[in-house]
């Protein structure tokens, strides 16, 4: 009996360790910078409240997985005719945030993200030498409300084209986007830490480089 069950552990651990390597399936297309598109002399701008609006994101290695947030501290979309036509906003990655630790883990991995731990500024972000990231929309298509976002993702001063599902709503004067689950590959970005993709020989101690984001945008007049 003790052998059975000592077989089913390692089979569980080898299933969890692949779908660790996996993924989660919905990485997003990644491609060249593009032309940002510009709205209409007729569109309505709305300003991003960086106050509601928030991007969620989810990091996994074999072993586990953290999740937490990320807030803007600026944006504008445009629209006419409830179509989003452009948009920007800017990423406060100071603001980087983990929500399912607490006390001195929770810090050390905040720290560790946001590089301010002395020894390991760039491991992640590098907040003080790249203290915001950006999205700017290159293309918007779809109907009813849900739609698929193309825009320019900068991160730590490298830019690719990514695009995403995302259903869009204009409750009263305002307008609201928000993304399905995505993936984007960290290392595009050279956030390279722990990526078995990148560095040789870390079994079992490496880190996903596809990183789950959900972006939830709120705009008004």
């Amino acid at each position: 009996m003790n052998k059975l069950v000592l077989n089913f552990a390692v089979i569980a651990f080898t299933f969890m360790g692949l779908v660790a390597c996996k993924g989660n399936g919905n990485e997003t297309t990644t491609s060249e910078e593009q032309d940002v598109a510009e709205a209409t002399t007729e569109a309505t701008e709305y300003t991003v409240n960086t106050e509601k609006s928030v991007i969620k994101w989810v990091g996994a290695k074999p072993t586990g997985s953290h999740n937490g947030t990320v807030k803007l501290s600026s944006g504008t979309l445009s629209a006419n005719d409830r179509e989003i036509q452009a948009g920007n906003f800017t990423i406060d990655m100071n603001s980087i945030t983990d929500l399912d630790l607490e006390g001195e883990k929770k810090a050390n991995l905040e720290a560790h993200l946001k590089g301010t731990a002395e020894g390991k500024e760039g491991d992640f972000f590098n907040v003080t030498k790249y203290p915001t990231a950006t999205f700017e929309l290159t293309d918007v298509s779809g109907e009813g409300g849900d739609v698929t976002v193309r825009g320019n993702l900068t991160i730590k001063d490298v830019t690719h084209n990514i695009e995403f599902p995302a259903v869009v709503s204009f409750p009263g004067d305002d307008v609201f986007l928000k993304s399905k689950p995505f993936s984007i590959d960290r290392t595009k970005w050279n956030v390279n830490y722990g990526s078995k993709s990148v560095f040789d020989n870390l079994g079992d101690q490496f880190i996903n480089d596809e990183v789950e984001l959900v972006i939830e945008l709120h705009g008004s007049k």
